[in-house]
């Protein structure tokens, strides 16, 4: 039963705060759905010591959803050690998102609404971790895709925040139809869409091929790169990145719900969830850490030169998600995962102190307009430090650090370990992220915090600390963000890693990259902290010791910070070669298949013929009696004339 609930809750609270707002108001639809997703998330920890720690793993089959032929599909719950690591870091995360919203939309117009969407997004994605088969999964897929849409226009009053929930919308459904290709392919190759059934055939199909686009194509590669397309929207890898930061439009709690615990882990939660597949396919697995690799670069380039104090963070993700995806890559999932988790929680920490800094002035979120605040703001100071230091992987190699250290190096680590052209290139490339993600990180703080205001006079006058109700999820996130790493190191990444993941992730014994991690030269492990300090003190030269610097640096070099500062020029490219022509293709059908043709010869072409018709029996109506009898007169001799010619036939 606490199996079920823990899943259910969300769902409740969703459906008694979203149908009931009008009688229980805004209060009661704020106790409903935080109560609800808190409740799940303390049932999750009972979940996760007796699944993870107690290695009590189960299915809980609800019922049988579909039976058609072939095609078998129950509605079940696959609680295993990575199902409860999911589900205890989802709801934990979600639930104080919850309770720090009930701060921030003070005042909002639509409470109920707004908590009822928080909900029913947690429950989508609990769905889709907990799922046994690809049906399932695509259930809760499709779900957080919706509510993404829904929650990112949640101020569906405001043309910005519309056009960035229909772009979200419409990546994610090109990356989508490739996803569900492969789940149709799963099913042709398979003849089942059951994970434990299809991973136990992977073995015996490993040099088949299927025809694709009449081209003979191994078939487990052919179905993994597929699947991998969905995670590339859903997690926002390269080439289907743009939506991501755009969702910057939503309400703060929305934001940090996505970038933390949902909707962007899905991709990541995916591939590892489908590891048994992704081991069988070694170019799919190439594949993913090169655009995982190269993700997070870019984003982090990107990241440098933004002045939206959100959309830095969403660069960040997209970066963050960068370094899970060549984790993957080279097949040390559980590294993955690892990041997945404290990733989860700095980085919602760092949303919501963006969302504190956002809430004391009024709305503000340009960087260029704050600063001069670390005292007014103490508390959000405090925290988006910690949080910056555990995105940026700082600590004492050999020694302790925050929790992004632990996990993120073991990451770097994992892609030397590879020992391959795969593992160097994501290596390389990581290791230029660490010292981006640290300059770009306190290049944040510097412009927020420090400085002297550049504010409003008036604006400064009222900026105060947000209310305890915001502040104390802020604190047990930072807690989260400075100890998750340590505690969970050993168990996730180090000597008790195969006894705690057990069946749930599948490494081949050929594929050594997480063992030879640990075997690492020092110079491997204390790099990514030396590039993190070196990041940190870039950033203090340039927005501290030297501000004018940024300035200059932008002037001398115009081409590259264009380059970054327009974000590599996605959305242009992507306004020539498919916005602008389907624009172009839909006004042409609009003008003239549907006006022309539809409309012309249809419904608007038989009305101007019968008011034609009109406009000419009208003229026939004179007034005259001449007129008249004229016509009777030929309408007589007509008739005369008709009758003879009857009778002489």
């Amino acid at each position: 039963m606490i199996y079920v609930a823990v899943v259910l809750l969300p769902l409740a609270g969703a459906a008694i705060a979203g149908l009931s707002g009008p009688w229980i108001r805004d209060r009661g639809a704020q106790v409903v759905s935080c109560g609800s997703v808190s409740l799940s998330a303390l049932l999750s920890i009972f979940i996760f010591y007796d699944v993870a720690i107690g290695g009590n793993a189960r299915v809980i089959e609800l019922f049988t959803w579909f039976d058609s032929g072939d095609l078998k599909a129950s509605w079940a719950l696959k609680f295993d050690t990575l199902s409860a690591v999911m589900v205890l870091t989802v709801s934990m995360v979600s639930a104080w998102i919850h309770i720090y919203a009930i701060g921030y939309m003070a005042g909002d117009p639509g409470i109920p609404r707004f908590f009822a969407y928080l909900n029913l997004f947690t429950f989508f994605m609990l769905i889709l971790v907990t799922a046994e088969n690809f049906l399932q999964l695509f259930f809760g897929w499709e779900g957080v895709g919706l509510l993404s849409y829904l929650l990112i226009g949640f101020w569906y009053d405001r043309p910005a925040a519309n056009a960035a929930s229909i772009k979200a919308f419409i990546v994610n459904r090109v990356g989508d139809f490739g996803f569900t290709l492969g789940i149709l392919g799963v099913f042709v190759l398979f003849g089942s869409l059951s994970f434990d059934l299809v991973f136990a055939a992977v073995p015996d199909k490993v040099g088949t091929t299927l025809n694709f686009l009449g081209m003979e194509i191994d078939a487990l590669t052919l179905v993994c790169l597929l699947l991998f397309m969905g995670a590339m929207g859903k997690s926002a890898q390269i080439l289907l990145h743009t939506w991501l930061p755009d969702a910057m439009e939503g309400p703060t709690p929305v934001s940090a719900l996505i970038h933390a615990a949902t909707m962007v882990t899905a991709g990541v939660f995916l591939v590892v969830r489908l590891s048994p597949m992704f081991e069988y396919a070694p170019i799919a697995l190439a594949v993913v850490a090169v655009i995982g690799a190269t993700t997070a670069l870019v984003t982090a380039t990107i990241g440098l030169v933004q002045n939206d104090i959100k959309r830095v963070i969403a660069y960040s993700t997209c970066s963050q998600l960068g370094y899970m995806f060549f984790a993957v890559g080279v097949s040390a999932y559980p590294a993955a995962i690892f990041h997945l988790v404290t990733h989860a929680y700095f980085k919602a920490l760092l949303f919501l102190g963006s969302g504190s800094v956002i809430h004391a002035l009024a709305g503000e979120q340009d960087m260029r307009k704050m600063g001069g605040m670390w005292r007014k703001l103490p508390v959000t100071y405090a925290v988006m430090w910690i949080g910056g230091l555990a995105l940026a992987g700082v600590g004492i190699p050999f020694f302790i650090g925050f929790a992004g250290y632990y996990s993120k190096d073991i990451i770097l680590g994992a892609a030397w370990g590879a020992h391959s052209w795969v593992g160097t290139y994501a290596f390389w490339l990581g290791i230029a992220t660490a010292v981006l993600t640290a300059f770009y990180s306190w290049r944040l703080l510097f412009l927020t915090f420090h400085g002297s205001p550049r504010a409003d006079a008036r604006v400064m006058a009222q900026v105060r600390e947000a209310p305890k109700v915001m502040t104390i999820p802020l604190g047990f996130l930072a807690l989260g963000a400075v100890v998750s790493g340590g505690i969970a190191y050993s168990a996730f990444v180090g000597e008790g890693m195969a006894a705690f993941w057990g069946d749930s992730i599948l490494i081949l014994d050929s594929n050594t990259a997480l063992l030879e991690a640990h075997q690492a030269p020092p110079w491997v492990v204390v790099l990514p902290t030396v590039m993190a300090v070196a990041g940190i003190a870039i950033a203090w030269l340039m927005y501290i010791r030297r501000p004018e610097l940024p300035r200059r640096l932008a002037g001398r070099f115009r081409a590259v910070y264009l380059l970054l500062y327009r974000k590599w020029y996605f959305d242009e490219i992507y306004d020539r070669l498919f916005v602008f022509p389907a624009n172009d293709l839909g006004r042409g059908f609009w003008h003239s298949g549907d006006g022309a043709v539809i409309d012309g010869v249809g419904p608007d072409g038989i009305a101007r013929a019968a008011l034609n018709l009109a406009r000419r029996a009208g003229r026939l109506q004179t007034g005259y009696v001449y007129h008249y009898a004229f016509a009777m007169l030929i309408g007589v001799v007509a008739f005369v004339t008709w009758y003879l010619y009857a009778r002489a036939g």
